[in-house]
């Protein structure tokens, strides 16, 4: 069996956004953060993702601006490089080869040419003991540039950003770990060490967790496990040293920064409340509660307009420095787990999944974004540890989206499990669905799968529970009264009192098929039938699966001790089996083709096939580490038009899938990357003005319109063509704005452009003269002739004359001034000569 190259798998999305601080621009325009192994700057006003400045082959650590030029930033990385990026254009600009793993990057405007980074001090990824080095960045022209001075400023440091901070605009670096703050001055080239007692004894945790430096001041706040923020000033003696104490926070302060003038000090915390304190008068603080995750970082832009916090939710939070929200961009939800399976809704194409505690989030696949939450248990979420709350474990969509089922379950240590089944409607002037039937304890122990069938005909949800039941709830028909739709139990079956573990519908709706433990049952929805039991080899069915269009005779299953099974359904026999570890089956509702994910030796392979053929359309061993349980066909936008025999199941569909570490990763082809490509380069026209998509959309139809406007209501109207094709007016439009040369000489250069030159505005005055002469002595008649004749000159060949059009030739104004002349001559003398 040939593996295919032709087909990468790529990160499509989801990263998080929340695993270093992020940094906002000069001009608080813009939000960089680290996301995956890339870098995101999104707009602070739009919430879009505005560039994704990629180049990192691995986790990108940390961002920072480049304190000598405002509009560059550097990214590390752990694969032992720094990259310098132009953030407004998305451009690469060097690249500086540490071959370090690098996990957090500092800078100051007072070590030009330096950038201090964290290292392990033995070169490997798992060592534990890290140290600050000063890295000075070499000055040559190459793209890529290998760094080989090094110096160490700190040894034995903590690999947590938040842990390090510079003092008074880089006069001295602090950092904390354990129970012990260091401060190392460079003018003196001299460090101190101040300890804290760790106080377990008493009840209380004063590690450190977090640091920021006064950008004035000789004062550092530290952040600490028990939830106290000290303030530490004198310092730089270590004898006289002192420290005051605040505290609001009942548990570990995560993150600590001061504004840029030093007058608030902002911290936050697992509360989800940003707590602003005032520098001067520590008693006042002002609160921003109900955040709705813990805050892991908090960032200032440097002329302190905004605040941004970064939360455990894969979030990040835009504050105003009135303490007002202003934006959220959020990411994809992560959690350990997702207890659901990944959905597409029918309506918005969005990815669905387990978001937030108790919500499903609803995720724009295209966009990298999500786009709303779905409050699914209605309940406040407690923050406390050993609370047990109800979690979203199973969810089902309709076949036109206008149906979703939830099923939501608590197991509390002195209770009985709490399971509740919700089933939502979606509602057309809110746009979201609105909860309509709650069934309390639909069945009597966990519900272990959960699909709505196909059929147009009726709307018909199934359940399977360890209880050894499997129920049918239909929805009544009230079409013809003013009752609202409403759900009961239509049946309950079971087999031989075995528990049944999955089920799946048939393409059409007229097949429903149990996996109860061994045994596989086929029944028919509509008289609830058991129409054949098939056999298998031994083991719990997993999966069940059936065949679509031209492959739909057949039903696939995959079974604990390894094996992949296809019946034929006409025969109701085994086609084939093959020994595989199917962790999971998916198919392709949109082709015949399905996919299969094995694990083995620690790494998951995928192998795509249609039931029909023996030989796999693709394999690719090693997809990933771990295994994969979650996966999803999704619908494309537009269809790919692949000739590759091992490429075609991806023209109509889209595979995604979760791996263990929670990444989303898809499948890319050679031919989609061209189409984006192309699809980007059509933005790029010839023309004066921007093309944007909102001027495709209504510019040009504006353009027009005023065209015809300006013909009826002044047709005798002459101006002077616009330039249109003008390098100045280019250079002023498509340049970036931070290159381009000074105001004045913009402008003297655009009028430059806008004048016409003499000898040609001479030429054209003498003729213009001698028309209106002539005009003059003609009658109304001549006149009507020639009142279009001023608005070609205008619009050229916009607007051409129908004789023009027809292939005769075009006259010049001499001529047809001639031709008047000539038709005004009396010619009656010649009538004289005809007699004769």
């Amino acid at each position: 069996m040939v593996e295919h190259t032709g087909i990468r798998v790529v990160h499509r999305g989801g990263s998080k956004i929340n695993f270093r601080e992020p940094v906002i621009t000069s001009d608080s325009r813009f939000l960089l953060c680290g996301s995956g192994e890339s870098v995101k700057v999104y707009s602070t006003s739009t919430e879009e993702c505005v560039h994704d400045l990629q180049g990192h082959t691995d986790l990108v650590t940390g961002v920072v601006l480049n304190p000598s030029n405002h509009l560059q930033a550097y990214s590390c990385s752990a694969d032992g490089t720094v990259r310098l990026w132009d953030f407004t254009d998305g451009i690469l600009i060097k690249t500086f080869i540490i071959r370090y793993h690098i996990f957090s990057i500092h800078v100051s405007e007072k070590h030009v040419g330096v950038l201090f980074v964290v290292v392990p001090m033995a070169n490997e990824k798992g060592s534990e003991l890290f140290q600050l080095v000063a890295v000075h960045l070499p000055r040559s022209g190459d793209p890529e540039v290998e760094v080989g001075e090094l110096s160490a400023v700190l040894c034995d440091v903590s690999p947590n950003p938040g842990a390090v901070s510079f003092g008074t605009g880089g006069e001295y670096i602090a950092a904390a770990k354990g129970l012990q703050l260091e401060v190392f001055f460079f003018k003196k080239q001299k460090s101190y060490r101040f300890s804290l007692k760790s106080g377990m004894n008493k009840g209380i945790n004063n590690s450190f967790t977090c640091i920021s430096c006064h950008p004035k001041e000789d004062c550092i706040a530290t952040g600490h496990a028990d939830g106290k923020i000290r303030l530490w000033r004198n310092f730089n003696q270590k004898k006289e040293y002192t420290y005051s104490t605040l505290h609001w926070h009942h548990n570990a302060v995560n993150t600590l920064r001061f504004t840029p003038e030093g007058t608030n000090l902002l911290s936050g915390g697992i509360e989800s409340v940003l707590v602003q304190w005032r520098y001067t008068q520590e008693n006042q603080k002002d609160f921003l509660p109900r955040l709705g995750a813990a805050i892991t970082h908090i960032a200032v832009s440097p002329d302190g307009s905004l605040f941004c916090t970064s939360h455990a939710d894969n979030k990040i939070t835009i504050i105003l420095s009135s303490v007002k929200v202003s934006a959220i961009i959020q990411g994809l939800v992560k959690d350990d787990c997702v207890r659901t399976d990944l959905m597409i809704d029918p309506r918005s194409k969005a990815l669905v999944l387990n978001g937030k505690p108790g919500h499903l989030q609803f995720y724009s696949l295209h966009r990298d974004k999500q786009l709303y939450n779905l409050d699914i248990v209605q309940q406040e979420y407690i923050h406390e540890q050993g609370v047990d709350q109800f979690q979203v474990v199973k969810a089902a969509f309709d076949t036109h989206g206008d149906w979703l089922a939830t099923v939501e379950e608590r197991r509390q240590k002195s209770s009985e499990l709490e399971i509740n089944l919700k089933l939502w409607s979606y509602d057309e002037q809110t746009q979201s669905f609105v909860l309509n039937t709650t069934v309390t304890a639909p069945h009597e122990d966990q519900i272990t799968a959960m699909c709505f069938s196909p059929s147009p005909e009726t709307t018909l949800l199934v359940t399977t529970s360890l209880d050894g039941h499997f129920k049918a709830w239909l929805l009544a028909d009230h079409s013809d009264t003013e009752e609202s739709a409403s759900w009961s139990c239509d049946f309950v079956g079971g087999y031989h009192l075995l528990k049944p573990g999955c089920c799946c519908f048939s393409a059409d709706g007229s097949l429903l098929a149990f996996g109860f433990q061994e045994v596989v049952t086929v029944w028919s929805p509509t008289s609830w039938e058991l129409l054949t039991t098939l056999s298998q080899p031994p083991g719990a069915v997993r999966d069940l699966c059936f065949g679509r269009l031209s492959c739909s005779k057949y039903l696939l299953g995959t079974s604990t001790k390894n094996q992949l099974c296809c019946w034929n359904l006409l025969t109701c026999s085994l086609e084939w089996n093959t020994p595989m570890d199917v962790s999971l089956l998916q198919a392709d509702p949109f082709s015949e083709n399905m996919a299969a994910f094995c694990s083995q030796s620690g790494s998951t392979d995928l192998f795509v096939f249609k039931p029909s053929e023996p030989r796999p359309l693709f394999s690719k061993k090693a997809l990933c580490t771990g295994k994969v349980e979650r996966a999803i066909f999704a619908p494309r936008d537009q269809m790919l038009e692949s000739s590759e025999e091992y490429s075609q199941w991806l023209n109509r569909s889209q595979l995604y899938f979760l791996t263990q570490h929670m990444d989303l990763m898809t499948f890319s082809t050679k031919t989609e990357e061209d189409r984006l490509l192309a699809s980007s380069k059509q933005l790029m026209v010839d023309d004066s003005v921007a093309i944007t998509p909102f001027y495709l959309l209504l510019g040009r139809h504006k353009q027009q319109q005023q065209e015809k406007q300006e013909l009826l209501t002044n047709p005798l109207a002459e101006r002077t063509p616009l330039p249109q094709g003008s390098i100045a007016i280019k250079e002023l439009l498509d340049t970036p704005a931070h290159v381009l040369p000074s105001a004045s000489f913009l402008c003297s250069m655009f009028v430059r452009s806008l004048l016409v030159s003499s000898s040609s505005a001479r030429v054209e005055k003498e003729p213009a003269e001698e028309e209106m002469k002539s005009e003059s002595e003609e009658v109304d008649s001549d006149g009507e002739a020639d009142l279009f004749q001023p608005k070609q000159e205008l619009w050229g060949s916009a607007a051409q004359d129908p004789v023009e059009e027809s292939g005769a030739p075009v006259l010049t104004k001499a001529q047809e001034r001639e031709l008047r002349r000539v038709k005004k001559l009396d010619l009656s003398w010649l009538s004289s000569l005809l007699d004769c």
